[in-house]
């Protein structure tokens, strides 16, 4: 059966997990590339310890868990150090990702990931989803999720690829204020387009 593997994606607070929740509920697969990521990298051995290799036993904590906030506050104004943690957990996700993409039966397989245009995964997709936001939504969105202050989110958010790039490479944009009854119906006339372009 021929597969198209659809990418979703948004910047951080836009929503794109609640969009992938609500395609999930329609009966189509959906692999959550960034979950994933945080599971593999405390599941992978051999992940692990390239991570501790690189960063240094801090990276995980006492009980071996790995230690998030501890990583990010190290990464964040090091794009060297960042650059080199991607190259060792982005394969470990891909391979994960081609594993469970081969067991699936749907015809439409979407991946969400919040990296699909900075790392050109986009190049393998039938189509891209950018789920989008006003900046001020999703500030306060992630300020009340991570408890973080107006300045971190807004750092966080200079740092990821601008919306308006990508618009530009997205096929279909899905814009998510806050009104889940407009974002379920955007949804659907995204999926009813999907299947109108085969």
């Amino acid at each position: 059966m021929m597969k198209y593997l659809i990418g979703l994606t948004g910047g951080i607070g836009s929503g794109k997990t609640t969009v992938a929740k609500f395609i999930e509920a329609k009966g189509f697969a959906v692999y959550y590339s960034d979950i994933r990521a945080k599971e593999i990298v405390n599941d992978n051995s051999i992940l692990k310890s390239e991570i501790i290799n690189l960063l240094g036993d801090e990276a995980y904590d006492e009980e071996g868990s790995y230690n998030r906030k501890w990583v990010a506050d190290k990464i964040f104004n090091d794009d060297t150090l960042l650059m080199k943690l991607n190259t060792l957990i982005h394969p470990a996700v891909k391979e994960d990702f081609e594993h469970w993409m081969n067991i699936q039966q749907s015809k439409f397989i979407f991946k969400e990931t919040a990296l699909l245009f900075e790392l050109n995964l986009d190049k393998n997709c039938y189509k891209s989803v950018l789920v989008t936001a006003d900046e001020s939504i999703r500030i306060a969105r992630v300020m009340e999720r991570d408890h973080k202050t107006y300045s971190q989110v807004k750092d966080i958010i200079q740092k990821q690829m601008s919306e308006e790039e990508k618009a530009k490479r997205a096929n279909y944009i899905i814009y998510n204020n806050g009104d889940l009854e407009s974002l379920s119906m955007q949804t659907n006339v995204m999926l009813e387009s999907l299947f109108k372009d085969l």
